[in-house]
């Protein structure tokens, strides 16, 4: 009897940790809120919710990408960090936001140590 209570602790504990480890995996990245907000105000990305689901919108030529529900968080992401490496520059204490152009839409004032990291590991800037 007990090697058969041990075999069923062991699979629901297996499949805890495999559950767990697979949301965590799926959590976006944490982000320092008001200066992600700011930027987001000029990113070509939106997140579009309907019925079947989320959509990410680029509002440059309204193409949709419908990842799935477990990836969408995950793509939208990438692809402001995609973007934002490119139009996003980091000039003393200010963010300068970029066109497609490189001529400077909009300076972001960069306030404390921690704004400027989560500018380097989420825009990789």
């Amino acid at each position: 009897m007990t090697v058969k209570r041990g075999l069923i602790f062991g699979f629901l504990f297996a499949f805890l940790v495999v559950g767990f480890s697979t949301m965590m995996r799926s959590m976006p990245a944490a982000k320092e809120m008001r200066i992600y907000n700011e930027i987001n105000v000029y990113s070509p990305y939106e997140m579009e919710k309907k019925i079947g689901g989320l959509a990410i919108i680029d509002k440059r030529d309204g193409s949709k990408e419908k990842p799935s529900a477990a990836e969408v968080m995950l793509r939208f992401d990438e692809v402001q960090g995609q973007w934002g490496s490119k139009h996003l520059r980091v000039q003393g204490t200010q963010l300068l936001v970029l066109g497609d152009d490189n001529q400077t839409i909009t300076k972001i004032f960069i306030e404390t140590q921690e704004e400027r990291d989560f500018l380097k590991s989420f825009y990789g800037i």
